[in-house]
Parts: structure tokens; C-alpha cells; sequence
């Protein structure tokens, strides 16, 4: 773990991959350090906020001391996305992971996906989960315009698309679900920490 300050009262924590900073946040779930006000996670970070610059000495030395743990269910919950597996990619993707569209939706809905950090745009959630044949690449050319609601695979990620923008990911579906609301509270549908399990539904005309 690289310790990185960050402004004045912050630093950021450094790790090898994913994997290390989410145990590393399951430990710090488990023993939050006093004085730290806001926690940050992020690809293979995470950062953490003190009171003020004078709590930033403890906090880091604190932050040292943390036994990282094996994730377990957070008091996020865990949200049910259903999803029309129509997308663009769904049988490019089925072909790179070796497998017929009708089993990698199978595959996808069978597994309990964990909201690793958040990112990209208000809502957008990068979804993780313990099986390790998810490794799809992005898309050559980007798209210019991806539908809100668009589920899609990236690397080792899923994430669904909250309002439309440009995007590289490989489409395998499409929801309904409210991802971001600025009226809500929260806004976000999808939050660090997250279980988000998909959901098969038919495909309605539209």
C-alpha cells in the first residue's frame, strides 16, 4: 500500500489491484478510523478525508494499522436490476467469452455483482464480481451516444449507463431502472458496496 497525500487533509491509498483495495475497505468497514469524515473508493484506491490538517498524522498512521478482510454484505443492500439482454455486443461478447448468448446471460444473472467505486458520470457504477472469466475488452471505436439504461461489460467490469454519453463498453442489455434521480436522496441508485443482482425480463416493442 502507497500512502499519497492528497491536499491538505487527505491522502490516498495506493494498492497492487482491485481485489487488495476492496479487502482493505472491507477491513476499514469493519473498524472505522476516528477523525476520517469521508471515504472515496476508486479502481485500486481509496482515499480518506480527516476532520482538518491536524487529524492528518493519526488518520495516516491509523489507516497503516487497518487488517484488511474479506468483503462481506454492506448496509448498502442489495438492489435487483432487471435487464432485457437485446444489446448490440451480445453475441460478440458471448463469442470472446466462449460461450452462446443464452448462457452468458445465464452466467450473468446467476452472480451477486458488487458496486467496486463509482466514476465515469453521476450514477455510473463499475460492478465487480468473484468470477474471474469476465475479462472483455471495450469496443475498438466508441460509440458516440449510448442509451441511458444500457448494460454493458468492460474489462473485468459490468456497469449500467445512467443518462446517454459517448461510450466504449460492449452492450449485452438494457434496463428500466431509475440509476440516478438529483431529486432522490440519494441520487444514486448503485452505491459502493452495493450486491446488485440482474434479473432476465422479456423484451417489450417499443
Amino acid at each position: 500500500m502507497r500512502v499519497l497525500p492528497c491536499g491538505a487533509d487527505a491522502v490516498l491509498l495506493e494498492f497492487a489491484d482491485g481485489a487488495e483495495a476492496l479487502a482493505y475497505r472491507a477491513g476499514l468497514a469493519a473498524a472505522p478510523l476516528a477523525d476520517v469524515v469521508e471515504v472515496v473508493p476508486g479502481a485500486r484506491t481509496v482515499l480518506l478525508r480527516g476532520r482538518d490538517a491536524t487529524a492528518m498524522p493519526g488518520v495516516i498512521v491509523a489507516a497503516r494499522a487497518v487488517q484488511p478482510r474479506a468483503a462481506t454484505a454492506s448496509a448498502a443492500g442489495e438492489v435487483r436490476v432487471p435487464v432485457t439482454y437485446d444489446g448490440a455486443d451480445l453475441a460478440e461478447v458471448a463469442g470472446l467469452l466462449g460461450c452462446s448468448p443464452e448462457a452468458l446471460v445465464a452466467r450473468h444473472t446467476e452472480l451477486t455483482w458488487t458496486v467496486a467505486f463509482c466514476g465515469f458520470s453521476p450514477g455510473f457504477a463499475y460492478l465487480t464480481c468473484p468470477d474471474a472469466g469476465w475479462m472483455v475488452p471495450r469496443r475498438q471505436s466508441p460509440r458516440t451516444r449510448v442509451p441511458a439504461g444500457s448494460v454493458g461489460l468492460a474489462g473485468e467490469y459490468c456497469g449500467c449507463y445512467p443518462t446517454p454519453s459517448p461510450g466504449g463498453w460492449q452492450l449485452i442489455g438494457r434496463t428500466d431502472a431509475r440509476l440516478w434521480d438529483s431529486a432522490a436522496d440519494p441520487p444514486a441508485l448503485l452505491a459502493p458496496g452495493t450486491r446488485v443482482r440482474f434479473v432476465a425480463t422479456p423484451a417489450v416493442a417499443r
